[in-house]
């Protein structure tokens, strides 16, 4: 080392010294007991706190997303929808939930065309369809619950009462100038969220008693109070003075749907999404044509397996693109699109060391925010994600009820010869897509949230796990890449921890990348819960991405029976 640049020589004393070190940031929580990640710290802690008490995964979800609805206004919301995928320990069985709502009856293409309208809004009172989400909780506690429903709102309902600190990354959200722009053209939404005409700054006490207000009701009331009762005739109120469509049956005949949820096998693993009219079909897709071709030898980072992910993630958004909608109203080849022979004839469009701008979607035949996932002592996993869409959705907060209205609306087109196309209730395109994987005794619910990033990070995630041989942590902190542009489908983003020689290997082979910070939250925001069945241990990892956390239960200390 004599001879060695004095840098060099450090560097390699230092290796010696910390060889025992690694390249993700925080360890997986390890518990006997139940736990909670969100990207909230106190969302996860109020989830916990239920577990503690008795609460199933289920209740433990519904007590945190409540929480994340008071912390997280711009992106959770009581005006936004749910889905869910759940594995009850007991019986092995996977169940889904799908808690999104229909366009009002009285929204069309002819009625938008008459107002002057000529594209589907992405915000303002005719992107808003019925929220889902109140229901969906509803329809969980109904079948999963354990704890009264009136005790799973006291936390929230205290924070939006009392108040709670604006944390970091949340605060960065808040302050994005653009999404303000839309919070500035509603005075309701103006007066709730921007305190004194100013954004919160990290640390501020936010407070909503407003949204507290609707809490209460909901916690003393039951579901029907969002759906029949005040909350709705407010949502109604709402909707009336700014000209929109919806009526009191639009609300009152609102139900969640039990569904059955769609997998494949990737190397020995079931994967499991949600069937549309959410995107989770095209992660499988992704995985399947990733499966056609063998982990890169240079790692899960290197420029051959970032461009094998890349291309395959292209072919299945251009198949998402053209074929994702409400199955009641379109008949969706979903079958063909996860076949095994249809991957392999995807795949075989792959060009090693070339990029692929133009991708035509395929021709299968016939046969997508605020995420958290929860498992319980009894080993029951909740992956549960809820959004408003857009940041701050619709731009629209519910008359004297504190909460922003979603825009889900926005993801119709008014194409008339597009499965997509609006139509009088029927539910539009979703990003929002929890998931789960398991392999024997390991049962794994995650989810990554970030609208359409949702599906190339689940396919990363989980080929960062499998084919890799990361934990739950390594693979969820790992860099990632972001969805191609509709109108350039070589261009996306992707997160400066990259190694620069795959950066510039990609860009050599036609990749054009927008090289973002080191851990971006429009990366997605994820979370992830294993649990082992046969060693009853639970695992669990929350992405640095967000502000939140994966907490453990707390343990109930006891001697002799007594506490």
């Amino acid at each position: 080392m004599r001879n060695l640049p004095i840098g060099i020589a450090l560097l390699g004393l230092t290796s010696i010294l910390w060889g025992q070190g690694r390249n993700y940031g925080r360890s997986m929580v390890i518990t006997q007991q139940g736990i909670v990640a969100t990207s909230q710290t106190l969302a996860s802690q109020a989830g916990a706190q239920i577990l503690a008490r008795g609460g199933s995964a289920a209740d433990a979800a519904i007590a945190a997303n409540a929480v994340l609805a008071v912390m997280e206004p711009m992106m959770d919301s009581l005006g936004g929808d749910l889905f869910v995928l759940y594995w009850d320990a007991e019986t092995g069985k996977l169940t889904g939930l799908n808690a999104s709502g229909p366009a009002p009856r009285g929204l069309s293409p002819e009625f938008l065309a008459n107002a002057g309208i000529k594209e589907m809004p992405r915000e303002g009172i005719h992107s808003v369809t019925v929220p889902g989400a109140v229901d969906g909780w509803a329809s969980m506690h109904q079948r999963y619950g354990k704890l009264p429903w009136k005790d799973l709102f006291r936390a929230a309902i205290a924070y939006a009462e009392a108040g709670f600190p604006v944390p970091e990354v949340i605060q960065a959200v808040w302050a994005r100038e653009e999404p303000l722009k839309l919070l500035r053209t509603q005075a309701a939404s103006e007066h709730t969220f921007l305190p004194g005409g100013e954004v919160p700054q990290v640390g501020d006490i936010f407070r909503n008693p407003g949204m507290g207000r609707a809490f209460r009701l909901i916690a003393e009331q039951g579901r029907d109070a969002y759906y029949k009762g005040e909350i709705a005739a407010a949502i109604l109120r709402t909707s009336q003075r700014l000209g929109g469509t919806m009526t009191p049956e639009d609300l009152a005949i609102f139900s969640s749907e039990w569904v059955t949820p769609i997998s494949i096998s990737y190397r020995g693993w079931r994967v499991f999404e949600l069937p549309p009219n959410g995107q989770g079909m095209a992660a499988l897709e992704m995985l399947n044509i990733m499966e056609q071709f063998p982990p890169a030898p240079g790692g899960a980072f290197s420029p051959e397996e970032l461009h094998t992910r890349i291309e395959a993630m292209k072919l299945a958004y251009s198949d998402l693109r053209r074929y994702n909608a409400d199955p009641h109203f379109s008949d969706i080849p979903v079958g063909g699109l996860l076949s095994k022979k249809y991957a392999s004839e995807r795949a075989a469009l792959i060009k090693p060391g070339k990029a692929n701008c133009d991708v035509p979607p395929g021709v299968p035949v016939a046969s997508d925010t605020t995420y958290l996932t929860v498992v319980d002592k009894r080993g029951n996993i909740a992956s549960w994600i809820q959004s408003e869409s857009g940041l701050w959705g619709s731009g629209i907060t519910v008359d004297g009820m504190g909460f922003i209205l979603q825009n889900r609306g926005g993801g119709f087109t008014l194409e008339s010869k597009s499965p997509n196309v609006l139509v009088g209730g029927k539910r539009p395109f979703h990003t929002i897509i929890p998931a789960f994987m398991e392999k024997g005794d390991e049962h794994i619910g995650f989810g990554i949230m970030g609208g359409p990033m949702q599906p190339t990070a689940h396919g990363q995630f989980v080929s960062n796990l499998v084919d890799y041989g990361m934990n739950l942590q390594q693979a969820l902190d790992g860099p990632r890449f972001g969805p191609p542009e509709k109108t350039n489908m070589c261009s996306l983003g992707i997160e400066s921890r990259v190694p620069m020689t795959a950066l510039e290997s990609l860009f050599e082979w036609g990749h054009v990348l927008k090289v973002h910070r080191e851990f971006d939250a429009l990366m997605g925001r994820g979370q992830a819960i294993l649990h082992n069945s046969k060693t009853k241990i639970n695992y669990a990892a929350s992405d640095p991405r967000a502000d939140g956390s994966a907490e453990p239960e707390p343990l109930a200390w006891s001697v002799n029976g007594r506490e």
